[in-house]
C-alpha cells in the first residue's frame, strides 16, 4: 500500500467510526465500564513489546501497561446476543460503511448462526468496525496491537515464550493449513501461561491500531520507515527477521480495510485494569 493510499484509508476510517459513535449507544451487559473479568477475561501484568518495525530513533521496546483480555474469542453466540440487541449491526441491516458484502454470510439469518453445534464457534466475517461496535456495547474495547502481540508471545509455561523456535514453528505451520469448515471451538487449541486461549491457531484476530501497525514514531521519520518496510532489505531492519509468523502477521493487517470480512478473521476484546 502507497503512502498516500493509507492516509486515504486513516482518514476514511476516522470519518465513517466518528459516525458509528454518533448513532451508538454502549447499552451492554458491561455499561459500567467493570468487566466480569473472573468469568470471561484474565488479566495481563505490564511488561514489553518490540515491535517488529519501528522507526530509526524507535529502536527501545515499548511498555505495555497492564490489561484485561477475553480468555477466548468472541464466540457466534455471543455476536448473536449484540446483533439482538443491536438491529443495525443485524446483517440486512448493517450500512456498506461499515461492513463489505460478506458480513456475517456463514449465517442462515440475522439472527440465525445455524445449529447449536455452532454457539461455541468463533464469530467471523466481522469488520473491524462491527468489533469495535460489539466491545462497546459489551462495555470493553479491541486490543490495540502492543497489547495482542503481547499476550500472544506467551507459551504454556513462560510469557517470553515466542523465543523458542518450537513455538514459532508451529503458529507458522497453522498459518500455512487451509481453514476448517467449520472452524473448531474456542478453547480447542492452547492455553498460555496467563490462562488465554487460542491466540493462535483458531482464527487471525482484529486489533484496535491494524491499519498503523506498520507506522511508528513520528510522521516526518515515517518516510524513512516505507523505505524499509517496502523493499527488498525491509527482513534487515526488523526487531527479530527469524520471526516470519510475525512478518505473516503485519503483512496480513497491512492488507486489511476497516470494512473487510474474512471467513477466517475474528476477535476478543480488552480492558483497562482501572474501571474507567
Amino acid at each position: 500500500m502507497s503512502r498516500s493510499s493509507l492516509i486515504w484509508t486513516i482518514l476514511g476510517l476516522t470519518v465513517a467510526g466518528l459516525g458509528l459513535l454518533l448513532t451508538s449507544a454502549v447499552s451492554g451487559p458491561w455499561a459500567s465500564g467493570v468487566p466480569a473479568a473472573q468469568d470471561s477475561m484474565v488479566r495481563i501484568p505490564s511488561g514489553t513489546y518490540q515491535p517488529l518495525y519501528a522507526a530509526p530513533t524507535d529502536t527501545a521496546a515499548t511498555q505495555v501497561e497492564g490489561f484485561w483480555l477475553d480468555r477466548h474469542p468472541v464466540t457466534k453466540a455471543e455476536y448473536q446476543a449484540f446483533v439482538e440487541a443491536t438491529p443495525s449491526w443485524r446483517r440486512s441491516r448493517v450500512s456498506t460503511l461499515f461492513a463489505d458484502g460478506g458480513y456475517l454470510n456463514d449465517w442462515r439469518g440475522d439472527l440465525d448462526f445455524g445449529p447449536d453445534s455452532l454457539a461455541h464457534r468463533p464469530v467471523v466475517n466481522v469488520s473491524w468496525f462491527a468489533a469495535r461496535a460489539y466491545a462497546e456495547w459489551r462495555g470493553t474495547r479491541l486490543p490495540t496491537t502492543a497489547e495482542w502481540e503481547r499476550a500472544a508471545a506467551a507459551s504454556a509455561t513462560r510469557e517470553d515464550g515466542m523465543k523458542a523456535p518450537a513455538l514459532r514453528d508451529r503458529i507458522v505451520a497453522w498459518y500455512s493449513r487451509p481453514t476448517p469448515n467449520p472452524l473448531p471451538p474456542v478453547g480447542s487449541t492452547r492455553e498460555n501461561v496467563w490462562g488465554v486461549w487460542d491466540l493462535h491457531g483458531l482464527v487471525w484476530e482484529w486489533t484496535e491500531d491494524f491499519n498503523t501497525a506498520l507506522v511508528t514514531g513520528e510522521s516526518r521519520n515515517d518516510s524513512d520507515l516505507d523505505r524499509q518496510l517496502f523493499c527488498g532489505s525491509g527482513s534487515v531492519g526488523a526487531a527479530d527477521f527469524e520471526d516470519y509468523a510475525a512478518f505473516l502477521r503485519y503483512a496480513f493487517r497491512s492488507g486489511l480495510n476497516g470494512a473487510y470480512t474474512v471467513p477466517n478473521l475474528g476477535f476478543r476484546t480488552a480492558a483497562d485494569l482501572s474501571p474507567r
